[in-house]
């Protein structure tokens, strides 16, 4: 089974009404983990999601999407807390900026994260607000190392936000922790250059964001476990980096466009999908994937991710239309 851990909230994501600057609000299912448990269940995969959903009317909002997808909510009793909410807006390039009111995601213990595991787990992947709060980000490294004992590969998204977090540095050594335990990591240009500055950076030259994205991944391969950077580029693509070979993918056009909600999660989800059916996603297998085989890799996540760009929200494709594009391709 795929195990994903980490928050479910409702994105409230801003709309125009009007030439006057009027905005409306509409509310959608989200979440990085949320959406990336989604995304790997429609691609195919025995998925459990391992967050506290809340009692109240979003959360059983938020319960409709995984019914459908096939998605197992691992944490069955709902929380008293109110559901997380985002708030959900755009650049003049479409790409979503965001403020967050955490709420359910934080309802949870330790034994109680843990009592949910599988016996048997594949795949434990993490990210999105795991590293942000100390007291939390202490009990998701429990957690995975629990996974890791149950035989998973750990895989890691940090979504890093520099202003969810009161000190960033110490925010560095927790998110450090997790580093040291992974398998896999992706992060976007958006990450690195936020761990590099300690806050949000825009319009680097092209150099500087090279030099970078190469320091960041030297640092991540360096470490105990790690065998293979996802790095996103946005509308520049991808690139991809085991410890014998890289590559970089363009992004899959999405024609009409709807918008980049959930971007990077169905990109995760197909990343750890194709490494999944291709037998790869071992320890040691990782690392020695070739220039080839990460090419393939980006283009199948690539697709994934050009899919869900072609709705408004976060709303990843199945697998059959994954298999039509690639066959169309």
């Amino acid at each position: 089974m795929f195990v994903v851990g980490g928050e479910s909230l409702i994105d409230l994501i801003s709309e125009p009404v009007g030439a006057d600057g009027v905005i409306r609000l509409v509310a959608h299912q989200g979440g990085s983990p949320y959406n990336c448990a989604i995304a790997l269940a429609k691609l195919g995969n025995d998925t459990g999601f391992l967050c506290p959903i809340s009692a109240d009317g979003l959360g059983t909002y938020l319960l409709g999407p995984l019914a459908e997808a096939g998605v197992k909510p691992l944490l069955t009793e709902r929380v008293a807390a109110y559901t997380t909410l985002a708030v959900v807006t755009f650049d003049a390039r479409k790409s979503a900026q965001y403020g967050f009111y955490r709420n359910a995601d934080r309802a949870f213990t330790r034994e109680g994260l843990i009592e949910a595991l599988p016996d048997q787990i594949g795949v434990f992947q993490i990210g999105g607000f795991c590293p942000i709060e100390p007291e939390d980000a202490a009990v998701w490294l429990e957690v995975a190392r629990e996974a890791a004992r149950r035989g998973a590969i750990l895989s890691m998204d940090p979504n890093v936000r520099p202003s969810l977090v009161a000190d960033f540095e110490l925010y560095k050594d927790r998110l450090d922790a997790f580093l040291d335990v992974v398998h896999l990591v992706k992060v976007s240009i958006e990450d690195l250059i936020a761990l590099e500055r300690g806050k949000a950076v825009i319009d680097l030259p092209a150099s500087e964001k090279e030099a970078i994205v190469e320091r960041h991944v030297a640092d991540f391969l360096a470490r105990p476990h790690c065998e293979l950077v996802i790095v996103t580029y946005g509308d520049e693509g991808s690139r991809a980096f085991s410890r014998t070979g890289r590559a970089m993918q363009p992004v899959y056009p999405a024609v009409p466009v709807g918008d980049t909600v959930g971007a990077g999660d169905s990109l995760m989800a197909g990343v750890l999908t194709f490494l999944a059916e291709s037998g790869d996603l071992l320890p040691g297998r990782l690392g020695a994937l070739d220039s080839g085989e990460l090419e393939e890799l980006l283009r199948f996540g690539a697709v994934v991710a050009g899919l869900n760009c072609r709705r408004v929200g976060c709303v990843p494709p199945s697998r059959a239309e994954v298999n039509a594009a690639l066959a169309a391709a």
